[in-house]
């Protein structure tokens, strides 16, 4: 018995020293995993994805193209301003950031751990303008800045028993390099991660104040998820509480909570 309550005394201890904070909302998460362990594999995986959609990818030269990265240039320099003056620099330091267009009717956009950003043509409709398509990138980089893939791959490495210390060698790991597939789709048509709910309400909050950073009204963003809500009304959705992400209602409503904080760092 004694023994057994020091292992889990230990392993107690263990996690709670691999915990980091979440910049800009304070959240404590778990983090077994470094940008050095998952940032190569992101990188591996964006590269796949890109050769396998090369006929699909935009020209930069592309009207459509030229207007994502142009909003996405302006996303990524106010989030490397603000990381860098708060010292949280060393959680990017090693990104490399990256947006291309890929001609997909999905309405769906992504950000891989390390700055890898895809935005599908099918979105582009529905945000019709600068802030609705700032937004959407916004909310995605937040979840790399916010590190929840590191944070989802820890969660699944502790209910497997697979680590419970912080540098855990993936690539020497073939448990950990399974999760980290699972979880990425790598090998599939499309690299996704399905985030929880709580982590999509934290990109939300997080991708209100990286728009307004880079000088996007963050009161359009009710618009676009308005948008976002009718477009998909038709879907066959889960029930919430069956679903990765939270009802509309649910975002639009924690949205106009989150907006007086990120009205506060809106220059136009």
């Amino acid at each position: 018995m004694k023994k057994l309550l020091l292992t889990a005394s230990v392993a107690g201890l263990l996690l709670f020293n691999s915990c980091s904070t979440v910049p800009l909302t304070g959240r404590s998460r778990l983090n077994l995993v470094g940008n050095d362990q998952v940032l190569p594999m992101a990188f591996q995986a964006y590269s796949e994805f890109l050769t396998e959609n090369k006929t699909a990818v935009l020209p930069a030269s592309n009207a459509q193209a030229l207007k994502v990265k142009t909003i996405g240039s302006r996303l990524i320099t106010a989030v490397q301003t603000y990381m860098n003056n708060n010292n949280y620099g060393n959680l990017i330091q090693d990104y490399k950031w990256e947006v291309n267009v890929v001609q997909n009717n999905e309405k769906n956009a992504w950000c891989m751990p390390g700055g890898k950003i895809v935005v599908y043509t099918g979105i582009l409709p529905v945000t019709q303008d600068d802030a609705g398509l700032a937004t959407v990138m916004g909310h995605e980089i937040a979840h790399a800045i916010a590190g929840h893939s590191a944070e989802r791959m820890s969660q699944e490495m502790v209910a497997q028993g697979i680590g419970t210390a912080g540098g855990v060698a993936l690539s020497k790991n073939p448990k950990a390099q399974s999760t980290f597939n699972t979880l990425y789709g790598v090998g599939a048509p499309i690299a996704m991660l399905k985030y929880s709910r709580n982590q999509e309400l934290e990109a939300d909050r997080l991708g209100l104040i990286f728009m307004a950073m880079a000088g996007y009204n963050p009161q359009s963003s009710v618009s676009f998820w308005n948008r976002m809500a009718s477009a998909s009304a038709n879907a066959q959705k889960p029930a919430e509480f069956l679903s990765t992400h939270p009802s509309d209602a649910t975002r639009i409503a924690q949205i106009q909570k989150y907006l007086p904080e990120a009205q506060q760092y809106y220059k136009k």
